[in-house]
């Protein structure tokens, strides 16, 4: 590899690092056409594994903005995040797939005293990211989130089974 070529690799990956973290920042902040911009036209989400829906960006982001209503307060907390890039139209790393860990603890607002109250709702799972670079940039071809686990109030977290 020569040095121009890791060089493009790396910014790649950054960028598509940094396309994750616009993701999650956008669905904490409940930042709908945030979350709509990070998809290429045609992008999709599933979040049926979580009791969710699936289509494109735009549905999707209707169903987030009115079931995550109920908790205001959001923090996801994405790791492990293995990224591999692909060939589309005969040009190395046109595409990439993004196999990331998460787990987001989530609340419903403040205590008694007016301090935020600890989350009461807390869930756990992988997401697999579809990207492709577009010439805005890289984009979110597809989205599928698979929950593992999840815990409510005074309940023990509970496996979910796919």
């Amino acid at each position: 590899m020569t040095q121009r070529v890791e060089l493009a690799t790396v910014r790649d990956r950054l960028a598509v690092d940094e396309l994750v973290t616009e993701y999650a920042v956008a669905v904490d902040d409940g930042d709908w056409a945030a979350y709509r911009g990070l998809f290429t036209e045609s992008g999709r989400a599933d979040y049926r594994s979580a009791g969710g829906v699936e289509g494109d960006a735009g549905a999707v982001a209707a169903w987030l903005a009115e079931s995550l209503a109920a908790f205001p307060l959001r923090q996801h907390l994405i790791v492990n995040r293995r990224v591999r890039f692909g060939i589309w139209e005969h040009d190395t790393g046109d595409t990439a797939q993004v196999q990331a860990d998460y787990v987001t603890p989530m609340g419903t607002g403040t205590g008694g005293d007016g301090v935020p109250a600890a989350p009461g709702f807390v869930c756990g799972g992988r997401y697999a990211f579809g990207m492709v670079r577009t010439r805005d940039g890289w984009r979110l071809s597809e989205v599928v989130v698979r929950e593992k686990w999840r815990s409510l109030p005074g309940r023990r977290a509970a496996g979910v089974v796919d």
